[in-house]
């Protein structure tokens, strides 16, 4: 596990070459208890994420266009979510066990890129559904 309770296993282009012009590839994510996907996104995919162990409180900011809202939900076992291209998203496991989910995206190589991290990660979900302050200087 990483620093913020989590390990993203991933299979794409990079892993498996055959899947160069097939369009898709696929993460595991495993989570320790309170464990978190901090936010990011994916410049060339999106993704479909199931849940395949515990409980996860995952979301994703819409664009500027739509006033930036958060989208969230508490997902159990073998619920379904996505996250639509480029928009910045997470996932935090709120259970108190460890838990799993699979992520599928569109394309060989949806790329990744992280959200400055703070002083410390946050292990409160609560966190990541206060409205986003965007300093406009």
């Amino acid at each position: 596990m990483n620093k913020v309770g989590s390990n993203v296993t991933q299979v794409t282009v990079a892993q498996i070459a055959g899947l160069n012009t097939l369009g898709i590839s696929l993460v595991r994510i495993d989570f320790a208890p309170n464990g978190q996907n901090p936010p990011h996104t994916h410049p060339r995919a999106t993704e479909i994420l199931t849940v395949i162990e515990g409980t996860l409180f995952v979301g994703f900011v819409t664009s500027n266009q739509n006033n930036n809202r958060l989208i969230s939900k508490v997902l159990h076992k073998g619920d379904v979510f996505v996250f639509p291209i480029g928009l910045i998203h997470f996932q935090v496991n709120i259970g108190h066990s460890n838990a799993v989910a699979i992520a599928s995206l569109s394309s060989q190589n949806p790329g990744v890129i992280m959200s400055r991290p703070g002083p410390e990660p946050s292990r409160d979900y609560h966190t990541y559904s206060r409205k986003p302050r965007i300093n406009r200087s």
